[in-house]
């Protein structure tokens, strides 16, 4: 119908940047006439593929990992390429993906998010011979895009330093971390703890509290703060969902946000913004995009050396740092 051979409309399926612009608007409308959808079992057979994309990462249910799947999503959809997700969740799970037969290691390729896992592997090196691609966690070995998390916990020390009062740092461990000797929030802790000292300031261990990756951890948090130290706070939230905990027990304690504690949190979530909460942002669907490219380049070239791709946060100044009246007057 469109006038063209086979190999040309294959071209035009597969976004083929060697098609003329009006041959690609003939075979489209061809195919719209027609009502033809491409058969992706067909086409996996064909082309010697799975067109799948295995994504191992802690969780699936919490903000970061949603916004971190769409930017993979939106780059690998391009292509056609669907995603198998794999939590690791706990432990046991990730013992699970510790073995060369796993699923997760069948697909085209695996981008593996926040664990450097080749800690578990004899070699240093995943046991598949498919492209893989590190995101929120680096690898010199392998392909990785990452957050300075350790730049970031520098920032949020030398930013809350500047007022008066002692500094706090909130940090999440969950039960995976354990068995890790790199992770994202022992980077930003590393990285508050050296700010803090550049500034001349003190944080003592019981500045810092250790919980789980959920607002009842900033809740908890900030009730052994007050048993321990007199106001004013600056705390530094590892992650907004944190700080959202410590929001709701200033309100609930009737404390003045901005004054009485000054709150900084980490990720930069759309939400912040209706709370008045200070934050260093992360570009998590950027970072999600460009690790997704990186493994589609790999696809097409494996001997490449391996890159890393860095990404710094933004600080973003709210009322719960200023204070509502510093952020009217601006």
């Amino acid at each position: 119908m469109a006038g063209v051979g086979i190999g040309t409309v294959s071209r035009v399926i597969n976004n083929h940047p060697s098609v003329r612009a009006e041959t690609r608007a003939r075979v489209q409308q061809a195919m719209e006439h027609l009502g033809y959808a491409p058969n992706p079992h067909a086409r996996r057979v064909a082309g010697g593929r799975s067109y799948t994309v295995s994504v191992l990462l802690p969780f699936v249910a919490t903000e970061f990992y949603t916004r971190l799947i769409e930017g993979l999503e939106a780059t690998l959809s391009e292509e056609r390429y669907d995603l198998a997700l794999f939590p690791l969740i706990t432990p046991k799970r990730l013992e699970r993906y510790l073995r060369s037969n796993t699923l997760a290691y069948q697909t085209d390729g695996l981008i593996v998010a926040s664990y450097d896992l080749t800690e578990h592997f004899v070699g240093g090196q995943f046991p598949t011979d498919r492209p893989v691609v590190l995101v929120d966690a680096r690898n010199p070995n392998y392909d990785s895009v990452f957050m300075d998390n350790f730049l970031g916990g520098k920032l949020a020390a030398e930013y809350l330093a500047r007022f008066p009062g002692e500094l706090f740092f909130i940090t999440v461990e969950e039960d995976i971390d354990r068995i890790f000797s790199h992770t994202v929030f022992a980077e930003r802790r590393a990285g508050f703890q050296q700010g803090a000292a550049l500034a001349g300031r003190t944080v003592n261990p019981d500045q810092i509290f250790n919980t789980r990756l959920s607002a009842e951890g900033g809740r908890l948090a900030l009730q052994s703060f007050l048993r321990h130290y007199k106001l004013p706070f600056n705390i530094f939230a590892g992650a907004d969902l944190i700080a959202l905990g410590v929001l709701e027990e200033v309100e609930r304690l009737g404390l003045k946000l901005g004054h009485d504690v000054r709150l900084l949190g980490f990720d930069g979530q759309p939400w912040t913004a209706q709370h008045g909460l200070s934050t260093l942002a992360q570009p998590v669907e950027a970072m999600g995009a460009r690790a997704a490219g990186l493994l589609l380049e790999r696809l097409q070239n494996r001997r490449a050396e391996a890159r890393q791709v860095r990404f710094e946060p933004h600080l973003i100044e709210r009322a719960s740092t200023l204070g509502a009246q510093v952020i009217e007057s601006r």
